[in-house]
């Protein structure tokens, strides 16, 4: 009985043992964004290795120039549009793509995948699956990268570029996505049933993407026969400035000022201020 409990104690303990997982530190972290890029989405999903004394970029490298590389480690970096997007010009479809690329001495060969089954590039990768190809300069950087980084910068209404630094390399390429279409979609469809906020939205849009102005005051003048605010009657002072009517945008800016004033926001206060000075020379020149 004695023999059996101890056997069964044991099997009991080893089992323990097998069910359990050693985990240590991944050699290429995993990670995974989501950037906002106008009013589009794009994702990245790559693995992150390190240089750890090697030669990364090279003939002889550990990424060797001339080859196709998974732009990481692991499984292929993955690329993801939740709207269509343009890349050198070309339409690129919403969906999810894998992201090779071919480094070179002085170009590099960037393909968007239609195949995400593949680990790495796999053997069985068919040129005919790309969604695209195109080539960029690399450049040479001062600051070392010791990790992979694929980041999406240079954020734009309606473009972002895609930075690969790694080493002492960087490349990078412009994202286009369609922004101005689809605002002024809304707006077009916001204006048949307008609120205060919708007409100080599209003024401050048509303000700030240079558009017809005199439309942009017609709305901001709305949004303050509604409910003025100090921002408001700020962005109509600027539009009325802009159309080079100084005497009306001093006289707005000083009702903007004192509202500014009562709301605690002393930032406007300033700017406010400022605008006045700069109008008030500019119509003295004029008289």
């Amino acid at each position: 009985m004695r023999i059996l409990t101890a056997l069964l104690v044991l099997c009991t303990f080893s089992i323990g043992l097998q069910a359990q997982q050693i985990k240590t530190p991944a050699a290429s972290p995993r990670i995974s964004i989501t950037q906002t890029v106008g009013l589009s989405e794009i994702g990245l999903e790559y693995s992150r290795p390190s240089v750890k004394g090697r030669k990364i970029f090279a003939a002889d490298g550990l990424v060797p120039y001339g080859k196709m590389w998974r732009t990481g480690a692991n499984a292929s970096t993955k690329i993801e549009f939740n709207e269509d997007a343009m890349i050198n010009g070309k339409p690129v479809p919403k969906g999810k793509y894998a992201l090779y690329t071919i480094p070179g001495a002085t170009e590099w060969t960037i393909v968007l995948h239609k195949n995400l089954s593949y680990w790495g590039v796999g053997q069985d990768y068919m040129a005919s699956e790309d969604l695209m190809r195109f080539t960029v300069k690399p450049t040479k950087t001062d600051h070392f990268m010791e990790t992979l980084d694929i980041g999406i910068n240079n954020i734009g209404s309606d473009v972002a570029h895609l930075v690969i630094r790694w080493e002492n390399t960087e490349v990078e390429f412009p994202i286009n996505v369609e922004v101005d279409k689809r605002v002024m979609s809304n707006i077009k469809t916001a204006m048949e049933g307008t609120s205060r906020s919708d007409y100080y939205t599209a003024a401050r849009y048509y303000y700030d993407n240079e558009k017809d102005l005199s439309q942009a005051l017609g709305w901001i003048r709305k949004a303050n026969e509604l409910d003025s605010k100090y921002y408001q009657l700020r962005l109509q002072s600027e539009i009325e400035a802009k159309l080079g009517d100084y005497a009306s945008a001093v006289k707005t800016a000083s009702t903007a000022k004192e509202a500014s004033a009562k709301a605690g926001n002393q930032e406007y206060v300033k700017i406010i201020t400022d605008n006045m000075a700069m109008w008030k020379e500019k119509m003295g020149k004029r008289s």
